[in-house]
């Protein structure tokens, strides 16, 4: 049986790219997207079509699932009682992490700092003592640097400014855009970014380099930066051309960055409202014209031990094994590697190392990667399990407001934080509230209308979800 193929839709313009894929009527099989608005419209129009008796006769190991995890049941059943996607769950709730260069902290005699305040003095160090840290290359210090993409860059210093206790209606009113533009606190995150950047302790270009442009890269490979955010093991990605190896290779074996959890709350606490155990949805449209097929493969690749085996591989080709049975990842070329971590574009209902025995899972996270002390991992995994806010899956219907909004609003979300960060300090709340007022405007304040709305129609007075 002859399938059509499988497609992921990124990011980056995925509503253009969806909406060009059905208007082409050239669709994959099984879709890969992130939307469930969409889907619910898509699927009460008929463009989907319902899993519902797949999953009960063809799909074990899925419905194990969904019989295991109440999370990810209910995030496959729209309000009409069918199944219309399959969520690729998330293994690892994961948020932005803060990484330091902890040889310059040493050169220095500092300590790793454990609240904002101490993170600012150590930024305010690095940039005064540019010439010791950096020599010949002083004027290219960046003692802190982020992306144009600040909402999700620095998102966990902004969240420690928003209320670690805020409701959930509050939450997922204001949650259309992930990177917390509206949420109650954000103004206040970017504010303090905004000091930064005037004070010389930020990245000057951050906002001129868009997706997929190498050159923050390049400057943390070259040991210009003091600081950055990035996912939870940024630094060890690829191999021998990790930030990590590249550093070392051209500063010393001493020089490497170390991940820091230290922006407190007002609990002082460390609150990280992270994505929910909910990654992009799979769905068959429409045009599928072998659904039995799509199920069986898509249940195929969901047994736990295929998962495994496409993660990591063959024994002393891509992983080796310790006497305990952690599993140590070996990289590889050729046939054997490996296009992403833990092969996620392969496994794909699996979002993030998920091995069959969990214990071994964990261990083997701190030896994911080739060069890299395992401690330093471990020590960001801890960072990833503390104080985690998990979002929740809030099944309201479909938010009429929302379609096809997400790309345009996105691209004005990022005109407000980056014009907000490099503003003067004086004209910093007029900059912010102008932009906010020009999201809102422009269909912000209409998909929260419409989000409060359905909330109140469905859970009524309550403001928190059981």
């Amino acid at each position: 049986i002859g399938l059509k193929g499988t497609i992921a839709l990124t990011n980056s313009n995925e509503d253009e790219a969806f909406n060009l894929m059905l208007s082409s009527g050239q669709l994959a099989d099984i879709i890969s997207y992130k939307d469930s608005s969409e889907l619910e419209k898509l699927g009460r129009d008929g463009g989907l079509i319902p899993l519902n008796d797949l999953i009960d006769q063809y799909a074990p190991h899925i419905k194990a699932v969904m019989e295991e995890d109440d999370r990810f049941r209910q995030a496959c059943y729209s309000l009409d009682g069918n199944i219309y996607y399959i969520p690729k769950n998330q293994e690892l709730l994961s948020a932005e992490y803060w990484w330091i260069r902890k040889d310059w902290l040493d050169k220095l005699g500092l300590k790793e700092p454990a609240t904002k305040q101490e993170f600012e003095d150590m930024l305010i160090a690095f940039r005064d003592n540019a010439d010791e840290l950096l020599g010949a290359d002083a004027d290219k210090m960046i003692p802190y640097s982020v992306s144009y993409d600040v909402g999700w860059r620095a998102a966990t210093l902004i969240e420690s400014f928003i209320d670690p206790d805020i409701s959930d209606k509050e939450y997922y009113v204001n949650g259309f855009d992930d990177r917390k533009l509206t949420q109650n606190g954000t103004k206040e995150g970017v504010r303090l970014l905004n000091k930064w950047y005037n004070e010389g302790l930020m990245w000057k270009d951050f906002a001129l380099y868009g997706s997929g442009d190498t050159t923050e890269d390049d400057n943390l490979k070259a040991g210009y930066v003091g600081a950055f955010t990035h996912n939870w093991d940024y630094p060890f990605r690829n191999g021998e051309d990790s930030i990590q190896a590249n550093l070392q290779r051209l500063v010393g074996e001493d020089a490497k960055f170390v991940a820091v959890d230290c922006f407190e709350d007002s609990k002082g606490t460390h609150t990280k409202f992270t994505a929910g155990p909910i990654d992009r949805k799979l769905f068959f449209p429409s045009t599928n014209d072998e659904p039995l097929a799509s199920m069986l493969y898509l249940d195929w690749i969901s047994d736990p031990e295929h998962i495994q085996y496409l993660q990591i591989g063959e024994e002393g080709v891509t992983h080796d094994t310790l006497d305990d049975g952690t599993i140590v990842t070996k990289a590889s070329t050729g046939d054997t590697i490996q296009n992403s971590g833990f092969n996620i574009d392969m496994t794909i209902t699996c979002n993030g190392l998920k091995l069959v025995d969990p214990e071994i899972t964990t261990k083997s996270i701190a030896y994911s990667y080739s060069n890299v002390d395992p401690a330093d991992v471990e020590t960001a995994d801890a960072i990833a399990k503390t104080d985690n806010r998990p979002g929740k899956n809030v099944n309201v219907g479909a938010i009429s407001a929302e379609e096809g909004m997400g790309d345009s609003l996105s691209s004005k979300r990022d005109i407000v934080y980056d014009t907000a960060v490099s503003a003067a300090e004086a004209d910093f709340d007029k900059v912010w509230d102008s932009g906010i007022e020009e999201y809102l405007g422009a269909g912000g304040q209409a998909i929260m209308d419409e989000r409060a709305a359905k909330w109140e129609a469905t859970f009524g007075s309550s403001d928190m979800l059981p």
